[in-house]
């Protein structure tokens, strides 16, 4: 894919093991694109609805997004992020910021979880 928020190679190697295999009766879509899509969102701020096509339906994106919250995925993955840059990350999370409900996709008010970004230098 090759966006400015997609994964790097390094990070996802980092975070694959870390992702469930179970398969909800349909063939899985590939991890990787998802999880890009879902980075885009957040990295952009814009709606799940502008999600591009590259990524594959929004409704993907978002759904995996809300089912790896509730698994507690994302706090797994936010600490093999850190561990991998060495503590060497900046993070903003739902405590530090909140979103206009639009920007989040939601239809009732809602928070929004950013993903960690590499420091430069």
């Amino acid at each position: 894919m090759g966006g400015r928020y997609d994964l790097t190679n390094f990070e996802w190697r980092v975070i694959a093991p870390l992702l469930p295999r179970k398969s909800r009766g349909v063939p899985r879509v590939d991890d990787r694109r998802v999880l890009s899509a879902i980075l885009w969102v957040l990295r952009s701020g814009s709606p799940w609805r502008d999600l591009p096509e590259r990524y594959g339906p929004y409704t993907t994106a978002y759904n995996r997004f809300v089912r790896w919250r509730r698994a507690g995925i994302w706090d797994a993955i936010m600490d093999a992020i850190t561990k991998a840059y060495d503590g060497h990350i900046q993070m903003v999370d739902s405590s530090s910021v909140r979103v206009h409900q639009h920007a989040a996709g939601a239809k009732k008010g809602g928070q929004i979880v950013a993903w960690a970004v590499h420091e430069a230098g």
